[in-house]
């Protein structure tokens, strides 16, 4: 068994830097639906996905499903993102779930092929450096379980409404909701807002345990964002591999029982033993000064 998790927990190939741009496939009509941005001074080492399609309010069709992924695939390849973080360029809105207008066109056979790829998308959020989703405004169906996919997610107080609501569009939802959102709030509670299809504010969100932070909403309606990037500066200065291997050991261990989940703990930390940053990080703690990781 632990020959065979090894070899499961590896840390990914060395990546290669990925050059900031849309995400448009190469000779497409329309015009992106997604922006890739890699922010820079303090923030190096943050790098965004804005989804904009405001005639749409972000709803996940299949150009910005295919957006997506191809940034995502992209992303991993890059050594230079510690955090990854989603928000919207359309105000009042993060994601508004599924297109149903594009999914009403589709043959039986299409919609199945197209859940498959959305639930595909969610488990490549499933990233290899921690993810954080900023919602300032509705993030329903589709939406939340983008935000469910991502490990942090921070949320205006009062303008963004949250909720599964695929029960009352006779459908359920279809892209790991229903394996994420009891894992984050436990099964009964998941239950209840899975049939019910209830509706919930930031600041209720908060007091369930689905969302770490919520701030004010502020004029430009971007406080969550704003929130998300300060939480992101936290992570910049902590040890890139450390944290990459923290969040496997965490993911990993959550799916099996304790025993197992110790046995992958133990095969992360080998894994982090012989890097240079945990030599760095005792040498700073000998010397009394801040450490200098570089992720190797």
């Amino acid at each position: 068994m632990l020959r065979a998790l090894t070899s499961v927990l590896r840390l990914p190939r060395p990546w290669r830097p990925l050059q900031t741009r849309s995400c448009a496939s190469d000779g497409a009509a329309e015009d992106p639906e997604i922006q890739v941005r890699a922010l820079a001074g303090p923030d190096q080492g943050i790098t965004e996905i804005l989804m904009n399609r405001p005639s749409a309010r972000n709803a996940l069709g299949n150009v910005l499903v295919r957006e997506l992924l191809d940034a995502l695939a992209q992303l991993r390849e890059d050594q230079q993102v510690r955090v990854l973080l989603f928000r919207s360029a359309v105000k009042g809105v993060f994601c508004a779930g599924a297109d149903l207008k594009e999914r009403e066109q589709m043959s039986e056979a299409e919609v199945g092929i197209f859940v498959q790829r959305l639930r595909g998308l969610m488990n490549e959020i499933a990233f290899p450096a921690p993810t954080i989703a900023a919602m300032d405004g509705f993030a329903l169906g589709g939406g939340l379980e983008l935000a469910l996919a991502c490990d942090l997610r921070v949320a205006a107080a009062s303008s963004a409404v949250m909720g599964l609501i695929e029960t009352t569009r006779g459908l359920l939802p279809g892209a790991g909701g229903t394996q994420r959102l009891p894992r984050c709030l436990g099964v009964a509670l998941a239950k209840e807002l899975i049939f019910t299809g209830r509706r919930l504010s930031g600041a209720q969100a908060q007091a369930l345990g689905l969302v770490n932070h919520t701030v004010p909403q502020n004029e430009e309606g971007n406080a969550a964002y704003h929130r998300a990037r300060a939480l992101a500066q936290e992570i910049l200065p902590q040890a890139p591999i450390a944290v990459r291997l923290g969040k496997v050991a965490i993911d990993r261990g959550m799916e099996v029982d304790i025993a197992s989940g110790m046995a992958i703990e133990g095969i992360c930390y080998a894994q982090n033993i012989p890097t240079q940053d945990r030599l760095e990080g005792m040498a700073a703690f000998r010397e009394k000064r801040p450490p200098r990781f570089v992720g190797k």
